[in-house]
């Protein structure tokens, strides 16, 4: 799971950050109505959010890096 969104590009990362945010409110906002069968999957969708932001941050840095060496 942790090098599944290593090959992803740019696009596809802020497709799958998007996707990933509208889960997790999704599930947030069934752990207020108390219909979750695991309660530690809120841990683990936070961790791979930040995981993909990460990567695209890495993809802006490297853009930015790129254009300043032109």
């Amino acid at each position: 799971m942790k090098n599944s969104f290593k090959n992803m590009s740019y696009a596809e990362l802020k497709a799958k950050r998007e996707d990933l945010k509208r889960k997790y409110m999704e599930f947030r906002f069934k752990t207020v109505i108390g219909h979750i069968d695991n309660p530690l999957q809120k841990r683990t969708m936070r961790k791979q959010i930040a995981r993909v932001n990460t990567l695209i941050r890495a993809h802006e840095i490297a853009e930015q890096k790129a254009a300043e060496a032109k």
